[in-house]
């Protein structure tokens, strides 16, 4: 991306939820040119860490291209459990759409980006948009709004190197001696039985998933965090629904190295563009 296109992105903070606990916040990374389309980010943080703020590089590179992105704050673990974080991030695409106008985008070709845990909490949230586990979070009422119903269903995922089965990662964490990301699952699930629930590979296979749309699943050679094997089986799983999905393995990348400028971050960026003008030029 050109630098002078980056130093034109504006970025502003709007609360678009308003659950008990208080309002939650998203950023929107408004592009010098728009393209009349958006996507909604979501950050990792094995569900209990990070904002808004951390995949910042990627809003820019998206928004620098002509995306409207919304980067969201979510309630996360210890202090909340699933399906908190996926209800949030339904509610921040309801938001979206319920003010595509006021946005100039178009609200049939929104998308969800997340890595790490964001990357699980994306696919979850698009497999499963309006079941009534993700329709908990209200909300907020802006200028003009009216009380219709607005869906939480998207045209396109972008997962990257997503912890899909969370009991799975729970094994591997364990056995790996990885005593933070054990702490994080038993932060925000709690139970075997939650992560299991959770588990994009068992709601793919279980035929719970009530949307199945096209995704690019992205897998660092060099992560230690997220096992291969369980990102293939998740190709598996989203092929066995007969779901389109675009596999890039990166060697010799680490575990959310896009979250810091590089030239791999550019690359990713390029390809991670590309993944959605492709669809949206479907539509």
């Amino acid at each position: 991306m050109r630098t002078s296109e980056v130093s034109e992105i504006q970025a502003t903070d709007i609360a678009y939820a308003c659950p008990d606990t208080g309002n939650l916040l998203m950023r929107l990374f408004h592009p010098p040119k728009a393209s009349g389309h958006g996507v909604v980010m979501v950050h990792g943080g094995a569900w209990t860490s990070n904002d808004r703020t951390t995949p910042w590089v990627m809003c820019e590179a998206l928004a620098a291209e002509g995306m409207l992105v919304a980067s969201l704050d979510f309630r996360c673990g210890p202090d909340f459990q699933h399906p908190t974080a996926s209800a949030d991030i339904a509610a921040g695409v309801r938001y979206i759409r319920a003010h595509a106008r006021e946005f100039e985008i178009d609200p049939d070709t929104l998308g969800l980006i997340g890595s790490s845990s964001g990357g699980h909490l994306v696919l979850l949230t698009a497999l499963k948009p309006d079941v009534p586990e993700h329709m908990t979070t209200p909300i907020l009422p802006r200028e003009n709004e009216d009380d219709g119903f607005y869906s939480a269903e998207v045209l396109y995922v972008v997962a990257l190197w997503p912890v899909s089965d969370p009991p799975a990662r729970y094994r591997y964490a364990q056995e790996s001696g990885r005593r933070e990301l054990v702490a994080a699952h038993d932060g925000y699930f709690g139970s075997l039985d939650r992560m299991q629930h959770a588990s994009v590979q068992r709601v793919l296979m279980s035929g719970e998933a009530t949307h199945v749309p096209p995704v690019m699943i992205v897998q660092p050679g060099e992560d230690a965090n997220v096992p291969e094997a369980m990102t293939l089986d998740l190709v598996t799983s989203y092929q066995a629904r007969n779901g389109s999905v675009q596999y890039r393995y990166l060697p010799d990348l680490p575990h959310a190295f896009a979250y810091q400028p590089s030239t791999a971050t550019d690359d990713l960026s390029v390809e991670v563009l590309a993944f959605i003008r492709r669809h949206i030029a479907e539509t």
